[in-house]
């Protein structure tokens, strides 16, 4: 007895030191960063799913799966193998996964693949292809499912062709000037594409931009051994912008009509949408100042228009981000999104534009529509109601507003609903949770809980991750932040301290998600003995439009406020070593590291700044004249916000960062702040990423992180 009870304390002491050694393992770039080549293991466990009208399918690799919407029971649909075998597949055609198999049709066996040549649609009951195109991977490729037409871009062209396999080229003058079909307005006012079917796909309503008459950024491709001028069209701020026309095209006659919006010159036409019987498109309306927006609806098969249904003025500036979405049920009514209180929500208006209700109101912001319960005449959403830094599920009654929560209240929540509205899956995670999968009721939750992922960092060292809160510099609005502590922090010791900054508009650091939404960066630091401080700002999303326009016309002026009450707060933490403190941040992140370098050269002694905007005057027209207005006009602003003069300020070491071709903050911008610190005699260093774009892609990430450590390495600890 004695000798078994010694075998089990030994083999305890074993297990724990095993145990205590598995926890001990160090991360790398590699394993941290999304180039590396161990990230996908280290991510937290998920699962690929998606709606066949009611029915909820995982779609993985090699096998899809029907899952029970009662008991959660996994069957099994079909394989890749057998798909493969039904679409004849040889080995140019065969389909390489299903993990983007997506059903279409709600009451037909129907899935559509991607093959290494062409769509299909393949009928799974009876294993045969019942639809395909030769067009697959072709840019700006969208597929009606309504009437199976695809429009996509070849050699600058707009192309469609019918169900039927009928081609029609929609124009013959497509350039690098003349540009159809795609996103506009570079990507700003929710624009992600440029083509948009109509609900039975017999038309489609299309983007055409022209610029011409934008100067041209002078890009290089460096690799050729004799280098080309392959340019960019970059609209800058108070200069001439692009103009941008809408057309649509008509299966059934083959004749494409323009909207009659009048003279585009220095307006934006945006998040255009449908009327559910394809006969009407409506469109948000900008002038070029932004503060004059309008809801106008247009005749679909003459181009007139019929009426403007809903205009918003600001004295700073209105940003629509949604297209108006029309309720399923009633086709005279549909909802929109404003800020005009304060804070996104949703206005019910009826076809004519007159506003029936506000259906959401408060300090929160609505942050996505996510369809309707059509049976409960709901509207589904997520929103940061319960908390600004939690994204929740709730269901909106249409007829009286109520709202009913449809997740646990914690955490940042994102779901898909069913055709129908009435199931959703949700997908979670909370600070300490990694990733928990749901699939739950839109009318009386009642969750199944389909996947919970154990925590893929169990193994390793981990830091510390804490959250809170601090007031800004007005002295009443709360600012959330996070930092990350070493995973033996020793409060009597001090630690060199980075502060990781963005700040800018449309983006946040900090939320209820999996770390604090820490990222990997960090934790490599954290592991190197650095405390990393993250501050969201004024000026950053989701806290309303007052808390996001407070840096209009000034940008960089209230964030560094902000930020330097981030900086008196970790002077109140004895175990920050104040002459090693650092900063660091990417694009706007990038003006916000060299701005506080500069503006404040006596507290921070190392920076890194990735692809920063040095003057606004350099960056391009829809964002920069949004925030800053033009040159022209807000000639302090522009002064004020520009580090040209500030190179002079330069103490510590700084490191700048760009990609060679980058297009969207375009190189001349850390070129200038080069030549102005030449001309000071300031001494900052400088790395560029040849090919690179505005991030550094694939494996060329890791290298750019380990960069970005050594500089403090050497220079902080």
């Amino acid at each position: 007895m004695m000798k078994i009870k010694s075998m089990l304390v030994a083999m305890t002491m074993m297990l724990s030191a095993t145990t205590m050694s598995a926890q001990d393992k160090l991360f790398t770039l590699e394993d941290l960063n999304f180039g590396g080549t161990n990230y996908a293991n280290l991510r937290p466990q998920t699962m690929w799913l998606t709606w066949w009208g009611e029915k909820l399918v995982q779609t993985d690799v090699e096998e899809c799966y029907t899952i029970d919407t009662k008991t959660g029971k996994k069957t099994k649909l079909f394989t890749l193998d057998e798909v493969n075998t039904w679409a004849g597949s040889n080995d140019d055609t065969y389909v390489r996964h299903l993990m983007n198999a997506t059903f279409p049709y709600p009451d037909k066996p129907l899935v559509m693949l991607g093959k290494m040549k062409s769509v299909i649609l393949l009928d799974f009951n009876a294993k045969k292809i019942v639809w395909q195109d030769s067009i697959a991977g072709q840019q700006a490729y969208d597929w009606s499912d309504a009437s199976r037409a695809t429009a996509w871009i070849e050699n600058n062209q707009l192309y469609v062709v019918d169900g039927q396999g009928k081609k029609h080229q929609l124009s013959t003058d497509g350039s690098r000037e003349i540009v159809y079909g795609q996103s506009v307005h570079r990507n700003e006012f929710g624009i992600k594409k440029g083509t948009f079917w109509s609900p039975d796909g017999q038309r489609l309503a299309f983007y055409r931009m022209d610029q011409s008459m934008v100067t041209d950024y002078p890009q290089v491709n460096v690799f050729p051994r004799s280098a080309t001028y392959e340019p960019d069209k970059y609209p800058m701020a108070g200069m001439t912008s692009h103009k941008v026309t809408v057309g649509v095209f008509d299966l059934k006659s083959g004749k494409t009509i323009y909207l009659q919006a009048g003279d585009p010159t220095d307006r934006y036409f945006t998040n255009i949408a449908w009327s559910p019987d394809s006969k009407t498109i409506y469109m948000f309306e900008l002038n070029r100042k932004q503060n004059d927006c309008r809801l106008v609806s247009y005749d679909a098969t003459t181009g007139a228009k019929i009426a403007e249904l809903n205009r918003e003025t600001s004295p700073k500036y209105v940003e629509p981000q949604n297209p108006i979405v029309f309720l399923p049920w009633d086709a005279q009514e549909f909802l929109m999104q404003s800020e005009k209180d304060g804070y996104n929500h949703l206005y019910l208006m009826d076809k004519n534009g007159k506003q029936l209700k506000q259906l959401t109101k408060g300090e929160w912001v609505v942050m996505e529509v996510l369809g309707f319960n059509k049976k409960d005449k709901t509207v589904i959403i997520a929103s940061n109601e319960l908390n600004p830094l939690q994204r929740n599920i709730w269901a909106v009654n249409i007829a009286n507003g109520k709202r009913t929560l449809l997740d646990n209240g914690k955490g940042v929540h994102r779901a898909t609903l069913s055709a129908s509205g009435a199931l959703m899956t949700d997908q979670r995670q909370e600070p300490t949770v990694p990733n928990v999968i749901e699939l739950n009721n839109t009318h009386k939750p009642s969750p199944i809980t389909l996947l919970k992922a154990s925590d893929p960092w169990k193994e390793y060292q981990q830091p510390i991750y804490e959250n809170g809160s601090i007031k800004a510099a007005d002295g009443t609005t709360d600012l959330y932040f996070r930092m990350v502590k070493p995973h033996d922090f020793d409060a009597t010791k001090k630690y060199p301290t980075v502060v990781y900054v963005y700040g800018g508009p449309h983006a946040h650091n900090v939320e209820a998600s999996w770390h604090w939404a820490s990222r990997s960066w960090e934790t490599y630091m954290a592991q190197k003995g650095y405390i990393v401080f993250i501050l969201d700002n004024r000026g950053s999303e989701n806290r309303g439009r007052d808390f996001e326009q407070a840096t209009w016309h000034q940008l960089g002026q209230i964030e560094m406020q902000d930020q330097m009450k981030g900086v008196d707060y970790l002077r109140t933490l004895p175990y920050i070593d104040m002459n090693r403190l650092g900063v660091h941040g990417w694009s706007f992140g990038g003006f916000m590291t060299i701005s506080l370098m500069t503006n404040y050269p006596d507290v921070f002694k190392v920076a890194v700044a990735g692809g920063p905007v040095i003057d606004w005057k350099w960056y391009e027209v829809m964002y920069g004249e949004r925030y800053m207005g033009t040159p022209q006009d807000n000639p302090e602003g522009y002064a004020k916000s520009s580090l040209i003069d500030k190179a002079k300020n330069l103490k510590g070491k700084l490191q700048i960062i760009t990609g060679y071709n980058d297009p969207t903050v375009v190189p001349q911008n850390c070129l200038s702040f080069l030549d102005a610190c030449v001309k000071a005699g300031t001494q900052p260093d400088f790395f560029a990423y040849p090919g690179e774009e505005h991030n550094m892609m694939g494996h060329a990430s890791v290298h750019l992180h380990e960069r970005i450590t050594q500089y403090f390495e050497d220079y902080l600890k």
